[in-house]
């Protein structure tokens, strides 16, 4: 599964102009033959016992005495690897289309190859040495294919500001594996289950606050990598990559990764309550301040990419609720991949029929124009907005209610981020696709190529029915259960209840309101300055402004006053010595003139003085 990828981004990239013709095929087909792998593999762990179901495969010594590069094949690591191939490989088909008259697509095909690989290594890992080493590949990737149009300055910066802003949550991460290695002598998964670290509690091996930092240090490295609050800033600007860059970084897997490692490493978390509770309000304080947040985009990819905060919010929420949230969490994870994906390809075929216009205020009316692409969008709004029986309604459901269980103040602002949600999304659908039409002159709307449509039937069809494969009879959770524990009580899932009926309530509420606002009425083609909370959310509840105030603008003044110590104080005292010797030697240099006479003289004089002082001594 990984070498495949890897191989295909290797000869890409060493091969260089020679594979411009063919290289966006031997990209696909790359990806696909790792699909086949990791279905192949999936089929196998389907025929072996529960027991069983959790292979470690040996590669090579590593780091010797601390790791070995190893992978670990179970029921969590291969339904990522089955997202990452399968909805990557959809993603890369797609691409062709997309990228067709760009000069440098085999390059992009290059970088798409080495991101499959590295987030295939980052899941498949058996210890967090090597799931760190793919953890920066994806971060590398990342940063490549949000920057690929390297001539736009805006692509660059937002490049560069992802691969900073995410140093900080992989500094957490290290730090984290560290003090783990220093704890209980190993990294590796499978010495550090649950029983392991309670064991190492009652010994005295490991403080409970030892513990809870361990929880802490990898919920900021999760935050990282799964743009949670606060360091969610770089999300919105890296939507300055290629489309379909968001729909396999941004929707289906990187940002997602976050989510992977909270639940790989439960047992810690299930044995540090304070570090768990952390990981619940984190999560469901970025659903709400995500979905804020797309509220008041007007640029469609913005809109979406709001609400990939907000919905990994759902999964972090339920990824801090134990056994029965992680299954719930990792399922909505797999559905929101399919959906979110096939809405991110459906704005980039918006994008691609109307010159590359991502202001929703210029579009309207392109359901006339568009329609496979309208209502393969429209099912993935269904499905986000939780429309009964659809993917979300079974697993984001899901989440609010288990929420509801443990925390009723979590779960009422998880059903209120359900509600704004039923707002943003329906905007996002008035404003496309409904209304009047209020495209630039030279816009000629046209349907995409079928290489472009066909994945987003097929993700649709996902969008359609994979929640309730995943979810009813907990057929998604038994399968879970060798890899992240089996809960107590299986839960049931119920198509009726207080938390499932207050949440349809709030999401029709929302929708109704955005109809009002964006469908009935005319959407001007010039945003209005709107108020307060509106500006509030066009600048993304003032990120950056806070990252400037509290980091930036103290580390500016910080170098500043380093140089100015480093020149006037360390600097300034070894070049003053130098100048003071240098000074005192050209002073004396003076005195060797070159003539003998003033020799001489000097001779006399000095002999004088110790005649002089000779006699003195002596009459003393």
């Amino acid at each position: 599964m990984i070498a495949l990828p890897l191989l295909g981004a290797a000869i890409l990239l060493l091969g260089g102009r020679r594979t411009d013709r063919w290289g966006h095929l031997l990209g696909v087909a790359m990806s696909l033959a790792a699909f086949v792998v990791a279905v192949v593999s999936f089929v196998e762990i389907l025929g072996l016992p529960e027991s069983e179901r959790r292979r470690g495969i040996e590669l090579y010594q590593f780091i010797p005495g601390v790791a070995d590069m190893g992978l670990l094949i179970d029921p969590l690591s291969i339904s990522f690897a089955l997202l990452i191939t399968g909805v990557g490989s959809l993603i890369h088909i797609y691409s062709v289309g997309y990228m067709s008259h760009d000069p440098d697509r085999r390059r992009f095909f290059a970088y798409l190859n080495l991101f499959v690989a590295a987030m295939l290594l980052l899941v498949l890992a058996d210890n967090y040495v090597a799931l760190f080493v793919g953890w920066e590949g994806v971060g590398l990737a990342s940063y490549l294919l949000i920057g690929f149009w390297q001539f736009k300055p805006t692509a660059a910066a937002a490049a560069k500001k992802a691969f900073i802003v995410n140093r900080v949550g992989d500094f957490g991460l290290l730090i984290a594996i560290f003090t783990v290695w220093t704890t209980f002598g190993s990294v590796a998964f499978g010495d550090l289950s649950g029983a392991t670290v309670s064991e190492a509690i009652g010994s005295g091996a490991a403080s409970q606050g030892t513990i809870t930092a361990i929880g802490l240090l990898l919920l900021l490295g999760a935050c990282g990598k799964s743009a949670q609050l606060p360091l969610q800033s770089w999300l919105l600007d890296a939507m300055e990559g290629p489309t379909p860059v968001s729909a396999l970084i941004h929707a289906a897997t990187m940002v997602t990764a976050g989510v992977y490692l909270v639940v790989r490493s439960g047992a810690f978390f299930e044995a540090a309550p304070t570090a768990q509770l952390v990981v619940t309000i984190v999560g469901v304080a970025t659903l709400l301040a995500g979905a804020i947040i797309g509220c008041a985009k007007d640029d469609i990819k913005k809109g979406l990419a709001g609400s990939t905060m907000s919905q990994i919010g759902y999964m972090m929420l339920g990824a801090g609720l134990g056994p029965v949230g992680y299954a719930f969490a990792i399922a909505h994870l797999i559905t929101h991949g399919f959906f979110k994906a096939n809405m991110f390809l459906g704005a980039g075929s918006v994008m691609h029929a109307m010159n590359d216009e991502v202001d929703m205020r210029r579009y309207g009316g392109l359901f006339s124009v568009m329609k496979v692409t309208a209502v393969t969008f429209i099912i993935g709004y269904l499905a986000i907005i939780g429309f009964p029986l659809l993917s979300g309604y079974f697993t984001k459901d899901g989440i609010i209610e288990t929420a509801m269980e443990h925390n009723q103040i979590l779960g009422w602002l998880a059903v209120v981020g359900a509600g704004i949600t039923g707002f943003y999304m329906s905007r996002m659908i008035f404003m496309t696709f409904f209304g009047k039409k209020r495209w630039a002159d030279d816009a000629h709307p046209h349907e995409s190529p079928s290489v472009m449509t066909v994945p987003l039937v097929i993700l649709s069809i996902g969008s359609i029915f994979l929640g309730a494969f995943l979810i009813l009879d907990n057929r998604f959770m038994k399968f879970l259960a060798p890899a992240v524990g089996a809960p107590e009580e299986l839960p049931a899932f119920h198509f009726v209840s207080t938390a499932g009926l207050a949440t349809l309530a709030l999401v029709a509420v929302g929708a109704a309101f955005a109809w009002f606002r964006y469908g009935a009425a005319e959407v001007p083609q010039v945003a209005p300055r709107g108020s307060f909370l509106t500006t509030f959310a066009r600048r993304d509840l003032y990120g950056d402004a806070l990252n400037e105030t509290l980091f930036m603008r103290p580390g500016q003044w910080l170098a500043r006053i380093a140089v100015f110590v480093d020149n006037r104080g360390i600097d300034g005292l070894v070049n003053g010595l130098a100048a003071t010797i240098g000074g005192t030697s050209g002073r004396l240099r003076r005195v060797q003139t070159g003539y003998v006479r003033s020799y001489a003289l000097s001779i006399l004089f000095g002999a004088a003085v110790v005649v002089g002082a000779l006699l003195y001594v002596g009459n003393m």
